[in-house]
């Protein structure tokens, strides 16, 4: 599927994950039984729907090759939304992340993406 893949990580978590050495997931990633990821077209409205004005957020961008058979792609719950979303059964560790980038707020309400997220 995609080489890289995307989960949107509040601050505090993510800086406690760089410091343990892995991302063990929001309180939702546990209850579901996995890390949610998206897709970078996708990522956008995962942020829209799930963080929507959460300031100190952080996009991890992670090598799907390096997870493994932990990763798995999967509809999202009840077919809510279209296509299918990386799901990862383990913790996620920090060597298998690429890029760590603040999304801040823009002046709209909306995330600002870096370049490359369309």
């Amino acid at each position: 599927m995609e080489p890289l893949i995307y989960t949107l990580v509040r601050g505090a978590d993510w800086r406690a994950a760089e410091a343990a050495g892995a991302y063990q997931g929001s309180a939702d990633d546990r209850r579901d039984g996995f890390l949610h990821f998206s897709t970078a077209s996708q990522l956008r409205a995962s942020a829209a729907k799930h963080r929507a004005g959460e300031a100190d957020l952080w996009m991890v961008e992670a090598d799907a090759a390096a997870l493994g058979d932990s990763l798995r792609w999967e509809p999202a719950a009840g077919g809510s939304r279209p296509g299918l979303f990386p799901h990862l059964y383990a913790p996620l560790p920090v060597s298998a992340v690429r890029r760590a980038v603040s999304v801040p707020l823009g002046a709209d309400g909306l995330h600002a993406f870096p370049a490359g997220i369309p």
